[in-house]
């Protein structure tokens, strides 16, 4: 029988996990785009007001504010979880397979909104049942959008982190193992900015370019020139990512059009480096427009900060792993990643952490992120919803500082 509070929070969980298997796999299989994610956002508001939470929805009726029924609470901790889904073909054959030809669940969004689930609904059991230590405030934070950088700042407009003290969130991580978890302080993830290039010539017969300005030939040099020399005008110690995603240009095969434009994002992890790359594009871009005699216009837009985690949350995130994982199943992440993570925007404003949850087996997994066979093993959604659940309780303690500073002067950290 349990007999200590994480005794029975491992129980609650452990109660519910078929559950949160089946709204990881009813989510699988009922994608929804960034911003248009209203049947999901109306399925876990109907679960959740079922469960006697106080549900908010957010704009346009996507996304999700919940919280625990307590007293007015001036300090509540929160989870977020992402709902929506991306643009890619769905290849595995499986009972959950996505039934919206063309959207998938490919980067773990699904599960994690299943695992944040079950985190809070064991948190309101124990609430409910007078088994917690102290008084704990949550909320649990279910916001769209978060594939375009929109939804986190639509969320924080409706008032997500009004009297929200700290916030917490995992993300699946498809190069480790179920059972382990990684965990960084300070910088996680990289600056992203969005860029759109416009390039406008002069249209033609495709028998007699030199009567033409060719905004193809130009967009190919363009492209050519910034994979080459991007790298060469930057320190070698420096991580920059520049990727062109998208090119859109043209409607026939014998016709030279008279544009082209290109989509894609640069990453990096430093604001200088940031700054002097957006520079170094402008400058190649209006080189190769002198030698091609057409116009380019270079637009910088939306970008996602870096995720830059709380030392001290992070530290109760790993004193909950500890909890519940064997110990060589937690991990540092030695640097950090060049994805890009709207949950930086929550972080300009509130001390958080995310950590990232091993969700691979040899049963099922091994696909990375944004692929068409993306799958997780399912029992990453119980470790996944233990440690947030238990981090939650951690961060409400009322003596939180003093443990911290036990467990570092003993050597736990």
């Amino acid at each position: 029988m349990p007999t200590d509070w994480r005794d029975f929070l491992d129980q609650a969980i452990d109660d519910r996990f078929s559950q949160l298997v089946a709204i990881r796999r009813h989510l699988h299989a009922h994608p929804e785009l960034s911003g248009q994610e209203r049947d999901t956002s109306l399925y876990l508001y109907q679960l959740l007001s079922d469960l006697h939470f106080d549900v908010r929805m957010g704009p346009e009726g996507c996304g999700l504010i919940v919280d625990d029924r307590s007293k007015p609470a001036v300090s509540r901790v929160a989870i977020r979880a992402d709902i929506d889904a991306l643009h890619i073909h769905d290849a595995k054959q499986v009972d959950y397979r996505s039934q919206n030809e063309g959207v998938m669940h490919a980067c773990g969004h699904d599960a994690h909104t299943a695992t944040v689930f079950g985190a809070i609904t064991a948190l309101k059991a124990l609430q409910a049942s007078g088994e917690l230590p102290w008084d704990v405030s949550f909320r649990g934070i279910f916001q769209p959008a978060e594939e375009t950088c929109a939804g986190a700042t639509s969320m924080i407009q409706a008032g997500a982190l009004e009297d929200v003290s700290s916030l917490i969130a995992v993300h699946m991580d498809p190069t480790r193992r179920v059972g382990h978890v990684g965990f960084r302080a300070g910088v996680l993830t990289a600056n992203c900015d969005e860029m759109e290039i416009v390039i406008s010539g002069r249209g033609g017969h495709a028998a007699r370019p030199h009567e033409a300005s060719d905004p193809i030939a130009a967009a190919a040099q363009l492209v050519n020139a910034l994979y080459l020399f991007i790298p060469r005008v930057t320190d070698s110690q420096d991580a920059v990512v520049v990727t062109i995603g998208k090119i859109d240009g043209g409607d026939h095969a014998n016709v030279i059009p008279e544009r082209v434009t290109l989509r894609g994002t640069i990453r990096t992890l430093d604001q200088v480096v940031r700054r002097k790359t957006m520079e170094h594009i402008s400058r190649i871009a209006s080189s190769v427009a002198q030698t091609s005699e057409t116009k380019i216009n270079v637009q910088f837009g939306l970008g996602c900060k870096s995720v830059v985690n709380d030392a001290k949350v992070v530290q109760i995130l790993r004193l909950a792993a500890r909890d519940v994982l064997e110990p060589a199943g937690v991990e540092e992440i030695p640097r950090p990643s060049m994805g890009s993570e709207d949950f930086a925007f929550y972080l300009e404003q509130v001390p958080g952490a995310m950590i990232r949850l091993g969700s691979t087996s040899d049963r099922v997994g091994g696909s990375g992120l944004h692929t068409p066979t993306f799958d997780i093993d399912e029992e990453s959604l119980r470790i996944g919803a233990r440690i947030l659940a238990r981090s939650v309780v951690y961060l409400a303690d009322p003596d939180r500082e003093r443990r911290l500073e036990e467990n570092q002067a003993s050597g736990v950290w």
